[in-house]
């Protein structure tokens, strides 16, 4: 069985050739560029089952390199895990809300890289985890959540939502009146990456939410538990 096509993007070619090296012994096919332009051009030729993407590149960084990707539908549906040597929250913040699935702080233990890896290409390998196939279409006032066309309309015109966003609303849209923790939504809806953050869970509901506009009073906040989506009175 062929392994997945992984697209390592960061400028030191020494992290690149460590990234190589073990991911190649892991079986993965690699392909490797030195800056957010040549990542842009290789992603065009063949898209790659994830990418490592370094923050810090020459020439467009990797935030914006991040941005482009997921607001294409070509490429939104392709997971990135950035690397990167900032270790303030806001950078890290930044990337989960333009989309990004993980992060990895520099420097980093191969073995916990390899393991973030695999657990996101897990986690990806079927767009629409499990869980989340109970009911195909689920609607809930102006809100229509079609999962056989993955796509979610507020008063018959789509919203652009990632795949994580996407999926975390019709986890909730399937339970509604239920309070889930931020736990139990990494079990739910990140499933077997257990290397997300519980603060990633607050930074795709807060994005989702700004993304619903009007329908972002049905993800209701129970402040020290979690989240609920409301029931239909």
């Amino acid at each position: 069985m062929s392994k997945e096509k992984i697209l390592v993007v960061d400028d030191e070619k020494d992290i690149v050739e460590l990234l190589q090296y073990n991911l190649e012994k892991e079986g993965y096919k690699i392909s490797a560029v030195f800056s957010g332009e040549q990542c842009l051009e290789n992603v065009k030729s063949e898209l790659p089952d994830l990418i490592l993407l370094d923050l810090m590149l020459p020439e467009i960084d990797g935030l914006d390199v991040c941005k482009f990707l997921k607001n294409n539908p070509q490429t939104s549906h392709i997971p990135i895990i950035m690397l990167t040597a900032k270790g303030e929250e806001t950078d890290i913040v930044l990337g989960l809300e333009l989309g990004a699935d993980d992060y990895i702080i520099k420097p980093f233990k191969v073995r916990e890289l390899l393991a973030r890896v695999k657990a996101v290409l897990r986690r990806t390998k079927n767009n629409i985890p499990p869980l989340l196939k109970e009911k195909d279409i689920i609607k809930f006032k102006d809100l229509v959540i079609d999962s056989i066309k993955h796509q979610v309309t507020l008063k018959n015109i789509p919203l652009d939502l990632t795949s994580t966003e996407f999926n975390l609303l019709k986890f909730l849209a399937s339970h509604p009146g239920k309070v889930f923790t931020r736990e139990q939504l990494l079990d739910q809806v990140w499933l077997e990456n257990s290397y997300i953050v519980d603060r990633a869970v607050d930074v795709h509901i807060r994005r989702l939410r700004q993304k619903l506009l009007t329908a972002s009073e049905y993800i209701i906040t129970i402040r020290g538990v979690g989240y609920r989506f409301k029931e239909e009175i």
